[in-house]
Order: C-alpha cells, then sequence, then structure tokens
C-alpha cells in the first residue's frame, strides 16, 4: 500500500490473458487499498445493521410495516442520488465523491444516539444511505479503472472479500457490546461512528486519485471532463438496457436482509442476544466465495453467474418456507445460500457494467445499473413488510419466492448469450 500523493512505481506490464491464477494476475495495490476501507467501513455498518432490525422492532416497538417503511429507506434512499454521484464523479473526480460519501455516513452513526422517533430515525438512515448512494459507483469506477478488463470479475471478488470481512467482523462486535456494556444501543452506535472515520481517513491517504491497470496512477495531470452522456444515451446501448430491467426485475423480489433474518430468527426462535450473528453466516460464505465465483465469472461469463446467484436465493427461500424443522442446519443451509447469493452477484453485477460502459461515462454507467437495482429492492422492502403485516410472513415470502422465480427465468431470456453480444 502506498500514499495517494507520493512516487508510483511505473506501470507493470499487463498479465497474461487465460488462467487468472498466475502470479501476473496480481490484484491491483488501488484495489487493495479501496477494499481495506470497504473493510473498516463495513465494521461500522454492520454493526449498527446488525443491531438496527431488533433495535426498531423490540426496543421501539415498531410494527412489521413501519420497520418495511424504514428498511426501504435503509436500502433504498440510495438510489435518488447515484446517477447524480456517478456523473459528477466522472466529471469532477471518482475518489473525491466517494470520500464525500463516506464522510456523510460517518456522520451519521453518532446521530442515531438522538433519534429516538420514527421521523428522527428515518431521516437520519436517509442521509446514511444518501452518502452509500454517492461514493457507490465511483469506488466501483476506480476499481474496474484499476483493474486489467479480463480479470475485473476476479478485481471486484477481491474487493467484496475484504468488505465483507468488515461485514464477518462487524456483527461480532455489535454482539460483545450489547453484552458488555451497559446501554449497549448506545455504544454499538458511538463505537460505529469512530471505526467509520477511520475508513475515511484511510480513503484520503492510500486511494489515488486517478488509478490505471496495474495499480499505478495515470499521469501527473487532472484527466479531461467527461463528455456529457445522458441518462437515456447510456440505456440506449443494448447491454447496458438489459442489464438495467434484469437488476430491476430481481430486485424487485429479493427480500432485504433484514426481513430474512428476522424470518429466520423467528422460525427458530432465537433469543435476542443471539440475533446479530446471524448476518455471520451470510459474510462467512460470500468471504470465502467472493474471489473463487468472481474469477469463475472472468472464465465462464459474468451474467450467467448472477443468475444462478439468484438461484440460490431462491433455495434459501424455498428452506425457510419447508416444513423442515427448527434445527440449527436449518439456518446453517439458509445463511450458506445467503451467502453464495451475494458471492455470486455483488461484485459480478459490476464487473459486467463496466464491460459495458465506456471509461469516461464508468461512473454513471454504473450508477444507471445499481440505481436501477436499489429503487426495486427499496419498493420490494415497502410490499414486503405490507404483505408481512396483513397476511403473515410465510405468505409474505412464498409471494417473494415465486416472483423471484419467474424474474430469474424472465432474466435468463434477457441475459442470454446471443443477446448479450
Amino acid at each position: 500500500m502506498y500514499l495517494a500523493d507520493g512516487r508510483t512505481p511505473p506501470p507493470r506490464a499487463a498479465a497474461p490473458a487465460g488462467r487468472h491464477g498466475r502470479r501476473g494476475a496480481a490484484i491491483p495495490a488501488t484495489v487493495l487499498a479501496l477494499g481495506t476501507v470497504s473493510l473498516v467501513t463495513d465494521v461500522s455498518s454492520e454493526m449498527v445493521t446488525a443491531v438496527l432490525p431488533l433495535y426498531l422492532v423490540s426496543g421501539l416497538g415498531l410494527s412489521p410495516l413501519g420497520f418495511g417503511l424504514l428498511d426501504g429507506v435503509y436500502n433504498g434512499v440510495g438510489a435518488l442520488v447515484r446517477l447524480a454521484g456517478g456523473r459528477v464523479a466522472d466529471r469532477g473526480g471518482h475518489k473525491a465523491v466517494a470520500a464525500a460519501g463516506y464522510g456523510l455516513s460517518a456522520l451519521c452513526k453518532p446521530l442515531l444516539l438522538l433519534a429516538h422517533t420514527l421521523p428522527l430515525i428515518g431521516a437520519v438512515l436517509a442521509a446514511d444511505r444518501t452518502g452509500k448512494g454517492l461514493r457507490t459507483a465511483p469506488r466501483d469506477a476506480l476499481i474496474s479503472l484499476a483493474s486489467e478488463p479480463a480479470a475485473r470479475g476476479r478485481a471486484f471478488g477481491a474487493h467484496r472479500a475484504m468488505d465483507t470481512a468488515g461485514a464477518l467482523l462487524g456483527p461480532v462486535a455489535a454482539f460483545l457490546l450489547l453484552r458488555a456494556a451497559a446501554g449497549g444501543y448506545d455504544a454499538v452506535f458511538t463505537v460505529s461512528g469512530c471505526v467509520a472515520a477511520l475508513g475515511v481517513l484511510v480513503l484520503l491517504l492510500f486511494v489515488p486519485a486517478r488509478p490505471s491497470p496495474g495499480g499505478a496512477s495515470a499521469g501527473a495531470g487532472a484527466p479531461a471532463p467527461a463528455p456529457r452522456t445522458p441518462v437515456r444515451a447510456l440505456l440506449r446501448r443494448p447491454a447496458v438496457r438489459r442489464l438495467t430491467v434484469c437488476a430491476v426485475l430481481l430486485g424487485l423480489t429479493t427480500v432485504s436482509d433484514s426481513f430474512l433474518y428476522l424470518t429466520l430468527q423467528r422460525r427458530l426462535d432465537l433469543s435476542e442476544s443471539w440475533f446479530p450473528l446471524l448476518p455471520l453466516g451470510t459474510s462467512g460464505v460470500f468471504l470465502a466465495l467472493a474471489l473463487p465465483l468472481g474469477a469463475l465469472a472472468d472464465r465462464t461469463g459474468r451474467r450467467r453467474l448472477f443468475l444462478c446467484g439468484h438461484a440460490a436465493l431462491l433455495g434459501a427461500y424455498a428452506l425457510l418456507l419447508a416444513p423442515c424443522g427448527t434445527s440449527p442446519a436449518l439456518a446453517g443451509a439458509v445463511l450458506a445460500l445467503h451467502g453464495c447469493f451475494y458471492a455470486a452477484t455483488d461484485g459480478v453485477l459490476a464487473a459486467a457494467t463496466a464491460d459495458a460502459v465506456p471509461e469516461e461515462a464508468r461512473g454513471s454507467g454504473l450508477a444507471v445499473v445499481q440505481t436501477g437495482q436499489a429503487a426495486a429492492r427499496f419498493a420490494c422492502s415497502l410490499a414486503f413488510g405490507a404483505a408481512w403485516t396483513a397476511w403473515g410472513d410465510r405468505t409474505a415470502l412464498g409471494a417473494a419466492a415465486a416472483g423471484l422465480a419467474v424474474s430469474t427465468l424472465a432474466g435468463a431470456v434477457l441475459l442470454r448469450p446471443g443477446r448479450a453480444r
């Protein structure tokens, strides 16, 4: 790792095409630096995410519908700023916009100490997700620009693996704080804010403003502003349009993590103190599989693996609906499939989008697809919360599973190899 403003080594020769496990296909330093930022930031974010469902439903007494509204805000409001963030980053610098997003999220964590009503909590969560919306597309653009095209799946997989290491450590920290500290929720929110500030510092010191494949900064001068590429122009590209439509269809039937964990907790009748550990199962599998599945996507096709990941999520839904008892094996299987879903979709979709978008509009193109997916998941959280309130959790999950099966088949038609070319 190196200081962003320091002297950088000359770029290395591109690794030969073919097998990406060779030594010549090392992960670029910029990707490792961004992975460190994401690791530290995810420790902070997942500390809050791990306790938030229980804090809201059990601590503040919110109904499933009210929690669905807040969960939708938490996961979907960033869609309102992703397009703006991607476009501003293309014209003004990916690192600067990413730093603004990480900084805003860091400021929001301590504010949860002061928010105890639904409107205030919603406002803080909206601001936090605004920061996430600002930073996601510029960060992924930096990863794609620092990576060789043939190895982007592996680069995104390495980043997501480091990101998930933070997601693995966050719930553990929350669990320990809840058991050890008086007023455990306040302790979680305070420590989360301090850790988030550390992530911003790592970004400012160790991530170059304009990376190039191989990890070196691209030139001493500032890049020329990108030409205007409106959303409608990006969507006129067939590959971008199909990826966006597919991401929206699948997002509309992807139940949020919080609802999946609440359903599993009710199914197993887990105590509240153990609830923050449920995300560990998902994160552990994601961590183990992100890099190998990213490399597999480079070899076998990113769109195909993306659809297979949603098939794994459908399997998790089926297990929660099946009459197969309440043994710990059920929890292990559901969380393993959930982790496979993320490992096969999160970084893989970003790599597939980067393939379809020119370099000068990379942030905007990533934001278009990510915005469609985030907005669809926002709608799913609202609909699932309403369905849970009206029909119960099993009926709501059954409807989501049926919708996901149909959406996956439709995605297979949209992204079949002939149409992708």
